[in-house]
């Protein structure tokens, strides 16, 4: 039972420290919380965690065929990652969010559409698992067996990543309203320069490795 319990704590601290870095993910709920609010910033940041779990589960079950197809199709993830994350870059940078604000002020417009944008941001990475797989292997965790102790394992990691992005989400919904739309405005553009420079590095690295 203690083990059990201390296998779920780690877990609980991996899904924390896998939301952590600071990434295209974490900018797009940046921006979210900025624009919208807490509730979509935090609509957000769960699409991040659901590419966490997934990455958890993959960890746990898949861990030799994920290293075999990651290998072997690296490059290509990078380029199609890169191209998805610049246009997603592009889209924050070029549009202004703030434009009904004044009009929504209180309401808070979390959708479906926030959840997708970062699962696709957050799934172009291509060295997510390998992110958990490393956490995991610090934190000393598994190698499971099959059974009923997996599904707490893979539930105390979602937990801890919904965690951080609420926390995450919420301080910087809370600085919003500290700042003028036209401040807002700059750093949703800002924000969105930066992951199109993150999506351009991602697809160049990816190119010059297939041609090299």
């Amino acid at each position: 039972m203690y083990s059990m319990f201390l296998s779920i704590l780690k877990a609980y601290l991996i899904g924390m420290c896998a939301s952590a870095p600071i990434g295209p993910a974490a900018i797009l709920v940046i921006q979210k919380s900025l624009s919208y609010g807490h509730k979509t910033g935090f609509i957000t940041g769960l699409g991040a965690t659901t590419v966490d779990t997934i990455c958890a589960t993959v960890s746990i079950f898949f861990l030799a065929i994920a290293e075999e197809f990651i290998d072997a199709h690296e490059n290509v993830i990078m380029v199609v990652g890169g191209i998805v994350v610049a246009i997603v870059g592009f889209c924050m940078a070029f549009s202004d969010p703030f434009r009904k604000m004044k009009e929504c002020d209180g309401y808070s417009r979390a959708s479906v559409k926030d959840y997708a944008q970062a699962v696709i941001t957050a799934a172009s990475n291509p060295g997510a698992v390998f992110i958990m797989m490393a956490l995991f292997a610090f934190f000393n965790v598994g190698p499971l067996e099959h059974d009923m102790t997996v599904a707490p394992v893979i539930l105390a990691v979602s937990a801890g990543s919904m965690t951080y992005w609420f926390f995450f989400s919420g301080g910087f919904s809370h600085i919003r309203h500290h700042l003028n739309l036209s401040t807002l405005l700059w750093l949703n553009r800002i924000a969105g320069i930066i992951i199109i420079l993150i999506g351009i590095a991602v697809f160049g690295e990816g190119i010059f490795k297939l041609w090299t």
